[in-house]
């Protein structure tokens, strides 16, 4: 993987800039892109190689589902690795394929069973994002002497007084914003994301279709990459065995109503399969104990939190964050931001007070923040517990 330095590619005469903000020719430009084998990022690179940028395409193999699900033979990941491959050979541009499955497994799917043992609910794309994607991708970028990195992402980066900000996509049931809040700074001077301002996914379809992308029909991908089936007991159980020990179901109150097969097999707020029926009103998990291999259920009201701590805190305002702030915060990813206040409390920490409690908080969630007006992100941290309202 050869390349020619930034630095001795020439600047467009007139001094303009092109559409990803260089002050030179597309051609000059070089620009790799992140490509997963999906319609997103496929166009992605087909846009950018049709206005005449430098394109270098690069796929990460990060797993195997044969070792994930322990069925023999079994790899989904490599018809990715080939759709992406098909693409670069129809447009006309390299691309390579990395082998980062020891850093994804180490990087992600390890913490991620981890956390599932201790009663959390992780979000392993947005540490994918963080430690692997953005880290190590962006790394190799920057050893390919590119310009900047693309990713298909649906999110917005502008030029600010301040330097590069984050913000929302244009469409909101497509914005991806709550996986990228730890983005750095200096992360987001160096990358790009074409599709951001686009106002549906259709549009994305129909420009795929239009470069007669053979993924322009391709479903998008519904779960975890390495939880292809949505059962991510059998994966942690297949990590970390032994890890669905039985257990007390308990109330509030710590009576026991029944037993459970293991703790992983919960979430905060799940109503639904816990063998504990005819009781009269619902009963949700509020708290997971898995030291004690206890599942503590109660009433819906009992999942209401106001107070969110948060850590590992990744601000990206103008100013530093030194005190409480008004935001709106999104502590879901399926659910919209809310007014809130954030009240950071030191080394890389921070309180997130919820005007009006929500249900569902769980430890291992992200918990973003956005500003008051607009689409500007502005940062997040990991939720570390909840505390009921």
């Amino acid at each position: 993987m050869t390349a020619h330095s930034p630095a001795t590619r020439l600047a467009a005469p007139n001094n303009t800039l092109n559409s990803l903000g260089f002050a030179k020719s597309p051609s000059d430009t070089r620009v790799v892109v992140a490509m997963s084998g999906g319609v997103d990022s496929s166009v992605v690179a087909a846009m950018l190689a049709a206005e005449g940028y430098d394109v270098i395409g690069v796929t990460l193999q990060l797993y195997d589902h044969g070792a994930a699900l322990a069925k023999k033979g079994a790899c989904c990941a490599g018809q990715d690795i080939h759709d992406a491959r098909r693409v670069a050979e129809r447009i006309g541009f390299p691309h390579y394929v990395l082998d980062y499955e020891n850093k994804f497994r180490e990087s992600v799917i390890e913490e991620f069973a981890d956390a599932y043992l201790a009663g959390a609910t992780p979000v392993p794309c947005i540490r994918c994002n963080e430690r692997v994607k953005f880290r190590d991708l962006l790394q190799t970028a920057r050893e390919l002497d590119a310009d900047c990195m693309a990713t298909g992402h649906y999110i917005r980066r502008f030029d600010g007084t301040n330097g590069a900000e984050l913000h929302m996509a244009a469409d909101p049931n497509r914005d991806q914003s709550y996986f990228l809040f730890s983005t750095t700074g200096e992360q987001l001077d160096f990358l790009r994301f074409p599709l951001g301002g686009l106002a549906s996914k259709a549009e994305t379809r129909a420009l795929a279709a239009r470069f007669g992308l053979a993924v322009a029909d391709k479903p998008d991908s519904q779960d975890i990459c390495f939880v292809p089936n949505g059962n991510y007991a059998s994966v942690i159980e297949k990590l970390r065995p032994g890890a669905s020990d039985p257990g007390e179901i308990v109330d509030l109150d710590g009576n026991v109503l029944g037993m459970h097969r293991g703790v992983i097999h919960y979430t905060i707020g799940q109503r639904r399969g816990l063998g504990i029926g005819g009781l009269g009103d619902p009963l949700y998990v509020v708290r997971l104990e898995p030291d004690a291999r206890r599942v503590v259920v109660g009433p819906k009201q009992a999942l209401a939190t106001r107070i969110v701590p948060v850590t590992e805190v990744n601000w990206l305002g103008d100013e530093p964050l030194t005190r409480e702030i008004a935001i709106n915060a999104r502590i879901r990813s399926t659910r919209p931001p809310r007014p809130a206040i954030l009240r950071p409390t030191g080394d890389g920490r921070a309180e997130v007070e919820l005007l009006d409690p929500e249900e569902g908080v769980s430890a291992g969630q992200a918990c973003v923040f956005y500003a008051t007006e607009g689409t500007r992100v502005l940062g997040g941290g990991w939720i570390a517990h909840r505390r009921p309202a």
